[in-house]
């Protein structure tokens, strides 16, 4: 299959890109920008219009880039296989603005070409966001993840504006859908569209710098805040950064991800022959993973006198419970680092520990 992209080049061109080679990787997409010749459109199997035009110098360019090309492209479309054409459009559409105007003019050229008994199809796109969008240019949440991930200043002009958003992966499954067929022509809409405001939108981004100091992570059921975590992590200027290590002659403990409502995980390093623990806790509950070495996990409930002990290899994983109640100590029964993952179902608190000591015995 040939599949035609205009505005391959695009925030929204290079994502559909990346999509299309990874699920139809023997297909030949042909790339084109708006000054590209457009004969090779008559050998297209589908068409992707996402070329236009909209932040411009003068207002004739609105009709150049999203009417003029627009027409060309249909002409060379009608010359050859007469092929399905995708659209994307604007919620400006529906305005009355030079943006908006040219917009609408072009949906009806591509719905007339649609009469003609080849499918078009036309996205009234809300605000797109995702990986590659140019700050400063293509939509208000890259510049707030551009400028806070490197620590620039954001501007707001008014916090209570209504945004409606949509994620670029889900536009490119919505444009995958339409290309395998079955979907009737017409208006077409990406699922689903989030609706924050401004204010509230700044106020999302910014908690994930500061909690990315702090190795917390924000709550990820709620899908913008999910989409918009992936969004800002793709413009960090540094991907890496320290843990505070704790450490003594046992080994060390380390605070990785502090997930607040969900616990939280850490790294424990045992050194040979030393014993680690020996407390016990009210509330916390918590999984001990070994990942390196070998050791033992010992339990005791309290004011019983019986031990329980188990084994713990890196080359075997196996995941340990920890109840509350239970004194444990873990101790390096090898000749190497003990290494253990450990996840608390609260996060820690120094004002309550809640971590009680009391030996287990042996």
């Amino acid at each position: 299959m040939n599949i035609v992209i205009t505005g391959s080049g695009g925030f929204i061109g290079k994502n559909l890109i990346s999509w299309l080679k990874n699920i139809m990787p023997t297909d030949n997409i042909i790339c084109l920008d708006r000054n590209a010749h457009l004969a090779e459109v008559e050998n297209a199997d589908f068409v992707f219009h996402l070329a236009g035009v909209n932040r411009p110098q003068t207002e004739l360019e609105f009709q150049e880039g999203n009417v003029d090309f627009t027409e060309r492209l249909l002409s060379h479309c009608k010359n050859g296989k007469k092929p399905p054409i995708l659209f994307t459009s604007s919620t400006q559409a529906a305005l009355n603005n030079p943006y908006g105007r040219s917009k609408k003019t072009a949906e009806d050229m591509i719905f007339a070409y649609g009469k003609t008994g080849s499918p078009a199809y036309v996205y009234r796109l809300p605000g797109i966001f995702g990986k590659f969008a140019k700050p400063n240019y293509n939509t208000v949440v890259a510049t707030f993840c551009h400028n806070i991930a490197h620590n620039l200043p954001i501007t707001i002009n008014n916090p209570n504006t209504e945004l409606n958003l949509a994620y670029i992966d889900d536009c490119c499954q919505s444009f995958a859908n339409i290309l395998k067929g079955g979907v009737e022509q017409g208006f077409c809409e990406v699922q689903p569209v989030y609706s924050v405001k401004l204010g509230k939108l700044a106020e999302i981004i910014q908690s994930f710098g500061e909690n990315r100091e702090k190795g917390e992570l924000p709550d990820l059921s709620d899908g913008l805040v999910r989409k918009l975590y992936s969004t800002y992590f793709s413009y960090l200027p540094k991907f890496s950064y320290p843990l505070v290590n704790h450490s003594d002659e046992r080994g060390s403990f380390s605070e990785f991800i502090k997930l607040n409502a969900m616990g939280q995980v850490s790294v424990n390093v045992t050194k040979p022959g030393y014993t680690k623990g020996n407390h016990w806790h009210h509330s916390k509950v918590e999984k001990f993973l070994t990942v390196s070495g070998k050791g033992v996990v010992r339990f005791r409930k309290i004011g019983d006198d019986a031990i329980q002990k188990y084994a713990v290899d890196g080359a075997r994983l196996e995941v340990v419970d920890i109840p509350p109640g239970y004194t444990h100590s873990l101790v390096n029964t090898g000749e190497v680092d003990l290494i253990t993952i450990i996840w608390v179902n609260e996060v820690f608190d120094r004002n309550r520990p809640d971590s009680i000591y009391e030996d287990v015995g042996i």
